[in-house]
């Protein structure tokens, strides 16, 4: 029989450590607003901001390819477990064989990266004319080195989250959002071109930044440490035997971002870049919450011990409890982005460059974005536990079937709806981020009713959803309230924004602890007793 504390302990020890990363995160994104908010009041929605932003999801997508993703599914449940067991030897042995192999892949990319650079952005940005594309070329060639950091950063990630040292891992990346910020603000700028230069360079430095500042602190935790290219111990066969489908299983999603990259070009440069600023709102709620929660569970679920029906028990009562602390954050912040997105756009954004036709153009992206957003987390946490049971194919054939479902939906959402509907062709921007919400759903549900054959019903999520959503609409309703108050008509300025946003979520939470949520009352908890202690 499972133990009834079960859920008990695994939310305090899961929250714990998820509240580690979300502050990490946050630091993080936080920094990553900042640096969004300085390239479009630099740039706006123009098409060198367009360039800018391809260029930068290019090598992105390879380090989201090859580096945490994947690497992450692969190491951390097997060099967990060998600590779990008590055997650090072969957990440091592992360390190293990984780093070594890790190096070797990572100078072969970036030498194929910057080689390639030219024909790379000429399949992914069809929609470019000659000179867009030879300008984006070059700032592919600036950043390109910077992915071979970054996959290394994400070595330092795993050793980092296996040894529950989350803030740091999941902090780092605010030194890359600060090298941009820096470089950008100090650099000599008098064209749009030039802005993006500098911008690119910030990024190269920022990635040798983030690898750096983790690597004393790994060095320190693994003891021993020989990085030599080997493929003999069994924790290295086993963490490439599971790399291989997790590479698949990432490859499957970053196709996708491809797909999208091309998509969007074919709509204008312009929406490349309003995608990407986007992309770093709906990725807040995405990482902050769902990342957090997973990262802090992933280690946690890999070392359970015991026989099969005890881990299938244990696995089921810490995901019953995360799936609640996910829903509680990223149910309001959809309700956000369908409700408050031109506010929330003018909060972060508004200021030079990118007015207030900007801020609606982004509304309707971010509303069409929250059709998928808890689908989104959700299946990052369900993923999550089959790749704690080292079965890294299950998500890989669920991603296949919904990139194909989500190209096939992205092509007529984003260039055929808007004709058919009469509206501007801009507005297909909106339609890509529709149609990956909708392929998400589709991924969840396939997901969870595989692990649910493999260990059992995960139940609660349904309950808990119907007073989330209620109470997110009537904060959404008290926001409006002063809206129509305050901006009668248009898009409100910054100030009015932070506002209307603030009442949002002060009503949220009274409402959902006046309910008795018990997620609102542990926030407010946690809150009064971090007071304490500073008082």
């Amino acid at each position: 029989m499972a133990d009834a504390s079960a859920p008990r302990t695994a939310a305090r020890s899961g929250g714990s450590g998820a509240a580690l990363v979300a502050a990490g995160i946050l630091t993080s994104r936080v920094l990553g607003f900042v640096r969004d908010a300085v390239l479009a009041h630099v740039l706006g929605t123009t098409p060198t901001a367009g360039a800018l932003r391809a260029a930068l999801r290019i090598p992105n997508l390879l380090q989201n390819l090859f580096g945490e993703g994947a690497l992450s599914a692969s190491f951390i449940p097997v060099y967990s477990r060998f600590r779990a067991d008590g055997d650090d030897a072969r957990a440091v042995e592992t360390a190293g064989a990984v780093f070594a192999l890790l190096a070797l892949l990572s100078a072969t990319l970036v030498a194929l990266g910057v080689t390639f650079a030219a024909p790379l952005v000429a399949v992914l940005t069809p929609g470019f004319d000659a000179p867009m594309r030879a300008f984006t070329t070059s700032l592919v060639r600036i950043m390109f080195p910077g992915v071979g950091l970054l996959v290394l950063s994400a070595w330092c990630l795993g050793i980092l989250n296996s040894h529950r040292r989350f803030f740091l891992a999941y902090a780092s990346p605010a030194l890359w959002n600060v090298a941009i910020i820096a470089v950008v603000l100090l650099g000599t700028r008098t064209t749009l071109e030039d802005g993006a230069r500098l911008f690119a360079w910030g990024a190269l430095l920022g990635s040798a930044l983030q690898f750096l500042v983790q690597l004393p602190a790994v060095l320190r935790l693994v003891r021993g440490l020989r990085p030599v290219p080997t493929l003999s111990p069994p924790g290295v066969r086993t963490v490439l035997r599971n790399f291989v489908p997790a590479l698949g299983s990432r490859g499957a999603a970053q196709l996708s971002g491809f797909v999208d990259l091309q998509i969007a070009s074919l709509v204008s440069a312009g929406a490349v870049a309003a995608l990407g600023l986007s992309q770093t709102i709906t990725m807040l709620p995405v990482s902050l919450f769902g990342m957090a929660v997973t990262a802090a569970e992933l280690p946690a679920m890999s070392a359970v011990a015991g026989d099969e029906a005890a881990r299938h028990a244990a696995l089921r009562a810490r995901l019953e409890a995360s799936q609640r602390r996910i829903a509680f954050f990223v149910v309001p912040s959809a309700v956000a982005f369908l409700t408050l997105g031109d506010a929330i756009a003018a909060a972060l954004y508004r200021s030079g460059r990118f007015g207030a036709s900007d801020a609606r153009w982004l509304w309707g992206i971010l509303a069409a974005a929250a059709v998928g957003l808890l689908a989104s987390t959700l299946g990052r946490l369900t993923s999550s536990a089959f790749f704690a049971l080292q079965d890294t194919r299950t998500p890989l054939r669920t991603a296949l079937v919904r990139i194909a479902v989500g190209i096939a939906l992205a092509w007529q959402g984003a260039l055929v709806l808007p004709s058919a509907l009469g509206v501007e062709a801009r507005w297909g921007a909106a339609g890509l981020t529709l149609a990956g919400g909708i392929a998400g759903w589709l991924e969840f549900v396939l997901l969870r009713r595989r692990l649910a054959s493999r260990i059992g019903a995960i139940r609660g999520l349904g309950t808990a959803l119907v007073p989330l959503w209620g109470a997110a609409l009537a904060a959404a309703g008290a926001a409006w309230t002063l809206r129509t108050l305050l901006v009668p008509a248009g898009v409100p300025t910054r100030l009015e924004a932070v506002a209307l946003l603030a009442i949002y979520a002060l009503a949220y939470g009274a409402v959902t602890f006046g309910l008795g949520l018990p997620e609102a009352r542990a926030l407010v908890a946690r809150v009064m007793r971090r007071g304490n202690r500073r008082g």
